[in-house]
């Protein structure tokens, strides 16, 4: 096993360049300090926001503190990443946090007081072309303004603000905490531990006995507190009704959607397409049973390996040229900007000594987006890869065709440009490769992205709709109902030929996303709009690459399910959700093919 490098030993063309934000923490400093005195002159527009040109100059100072929050945290939020145990970069980060809190502070008077203005006087306000630059921040004040209390009232409510995380930080406390899963025998007869990350581990063992206690005993341990968590979800769902009501929502549904201005449709529309397309996830259901050779198909089978690990060694040099290959039909002006992002200390590669785990895109308007890595020479790493340049270039086109305050899309949108790049790169992969066992490999890989992201998601999303519709009805919402209402989700979901196990009726119970609520559709939406880009980039060329250049160059201009629509994805409507299952089923076929 390769030694693990120090971060003084990882070769500088392997670091991304933090000193394109701040050339050093002199000159971040110098920043701090001048920040700290620009935060105090916020207090100067305090009761003055009643006309255009003062309300334009307060916009400029909150856009200018912003970005300079931004950069002086996410600079020094960076440098903590490489190395979690340096205490230089520990004290920045936490310096950075207070003064972010600080300048949130400060600025918390702007929305609470351009609100006090009549309707007719915001309409001036969003037709004054003074502030042109700002009508899409006054038309969001606008549409706040309905659910927006008096001032007494709005008081009250941040009091019990601390009072309504309490679910999630108790059911956060059992499940993190206290919960404690029986030991069980892996493939050698060894007692193990079973913990939160060794489960989807087991389940993914090719030995069938394995998966199987590790399904029994995570679930049974469930089943010993779903009273505990059902009054956890309960309490959850009653502090959504609570504040659905208090601010004159239809619904939590409704409430929960209206943040990013998405129509009810979208989220009903999702669940009704998917439910059409059912059919395909029994057939890959069938397909699974039939490739792993077993009389019946049971839930803890749903992770099991299809096909032998097939072993794909690729450097990160080859990662980077096969990316690039993969990602040829968004044309020309992406691919130079891709490259830069290669070659200009975007990028930090490997694995260090303290380095945090995982990988993501992140960055500070005025600079170029960065991205970290941790590359093992496998398939695997090569797709983050991808997907985090399709999140830095997403950033990169809107950081350079808007002004800060529209620039930054929001995560209803965030993950179409990453997934839109690994399924170009998938199809490429698909379509390059010539050896049977390693098409298999990764038809299986793309497949299970389907079942886990589209159908799994959908059928979260599904269960949060029906309980809360049941609580705000009055209806009961007991473990028993809650497990029920889960069953026969899975049964609907995986179809009759799967032996749907009754322990998988207490899963609702092991999904922290339950406590941020109506969240994960997100995820199934952004899949959809993702494949369906790329289908449509695919084959239609350069019409379509010119439809998704321009959704990257809108960052948060303007509605998200608008920009969507513009760039030719309307997620009101069935047809991107369509066009991924079409993707789905031709997987399928693929597979089915190379069974025979």
């Amino acid at each position: 096993m390769k030694k693990v490098m120090k971060r003084s030993e990882v070769p500088a063309e392997y670091r991304w360049k933090l000193q394109d934000l701040f050339q050093d923490q002199k000159a971040w400093d110098h920043t701090y300090n001048e920040l700290q005195q620009l935060i105090k002159t916020a207090a100067d527009f305090h009761g003055k926001l009643s006309n255009a040109q003062t309300i334009k100059q307060c916009f400029e100072l909150e856009d200018e503190i912003s970005l300079h929050v931004e950069r002086l945290y996410v600079y020094a939020h960076m440098h903590h990443d490489e190395d979690t145990a340096n205490p230089t970069y520990q004290a920045l980060t936490q310096k950075a946090k207070k003064l972010s809190v600080e300048a949130r502070e400060a600025l918390s008077f702007i929305t609470p007081e351009i609100l006090s203005l009549s309707e007719g006087e915001l309409d001036k306000l969003i037709a004054d072309p003074s502030l042109a630059d700002y009508q899409f921040t006054l038309t969001e004040m606008k549409r706040e303004k309905a659910h927006i209390l008096s001032k007494t009232e709005e008081a009250l409510l941040a009091q019990v603000g601390n009072m309504s995380s309490t679910p999630q930080t108790v059911y956060g406390m059992l499940n993190n905490a206290d919960i404690k899963f029986p030991k069980i025998k892996d493939e050698n007869g060894k007692e193990v531990e079973l913990t939160h990350a060794s489960y989807i581990q087991y389940l993914e063992n090719p030995n069938r006995e394995v998966r199987k206690a590790a399904f029994t005993a995570v679930y049974e341990t469930y089943g010993k507190l779903k009273n505990t968590i059902s009054a956890t979800l309960n309490a959850n769902v009653n502090k959504n009704i609570f504040y659905s009501r208090v601010r004159k929502y239809p619904s939590v549904l409704e409430m929960s959607l209206y943040g990013d201005n998405i129509p009810k449709e979208v989220y009903t529309n999702l669940i009704d397409t998917v439910h059409e397309s059912l059919p395909l996830l029994h057939r890959y259901m069938d397909l699974r049973k039939k490739l792993l050779g077993v009389e019946e198909l049971h839930m803890y089978d749903l992770f099991a390996p299809l096909v032998e690990e097939y072993k794909m060694d690729i450097s990160y040099e080859k990662a980077k040229q096969t990316v690039k290959e993969g990602l040829h039909p968004l044309g020309e002006d992406y691919l130079k900007n891709l490259q830069s992002g290669y070659d200009d200390g975007w990028i930090d590669v490997y694995e260090n000594e303290n380095k945090r785990t995982g990988a993501y895109s992140w960055g500070a308007y005025g600079t170029h987006p960065y991205v970290l890595l941790n590359h093992k020479d496998n398939l695997s790493s090569m797709f983050t890869l991808a997907h985090e340049m399709g999140h830095a270039l997403h950033s990169f086109y809107s950081d350079n065709n808007l002004k800060y305050r529209n620039a930054q899309y929001t995560i209803f949108l965030a993950e179409v440009a990453s997934t839109t790049n690994e399924a170009l790169l998938m199809d490429y992969l698909l379509k390059k490769s010539t050896d049977p066992k390693e098409k298999m490999y990764l038809l299986t890989y793309y497949a299970d992205q389907f079942r886990t992201t589209l159908f799994r998601q959908t059928m979260f999303a599904e269960f949060e709709k029906i309980i809360h519709e049941r609580a705000e009805r009055g209806e009961s919402l007991t473990p028993q109902d809650l497990s029920d209402i889960y069953y026969e989700l899975n049964v609907k979901y995986h179809g009759k030929n799967m032996t749907v196990d009754k322990d998988i009726s207490m899963e609702w119970a092991r999904i922290p996303h339950f406590y941020t609520s109506f969240y994960v559709y997100k995820y199934a939406t952004g899949f959809s709009a993702a494949t369906s880009f790329s289908k449509q980039i695919l084959e239609e060329g350069k019409p379509a690459v010119d439809r998704y250049l321009s959704f990257l160059k809108s960052g948060g201009s303007d509605f998200s399910i608008n920009i969507l629509k513009k760039a030719g994805v309307d997620m009101s409507s069935p047809e991107p959700i369509r066009e991924a299952m079409s993707v789905f089923e031709d997987v399928i076929s693929q597979m089915e093919e190379l069974t025979k």
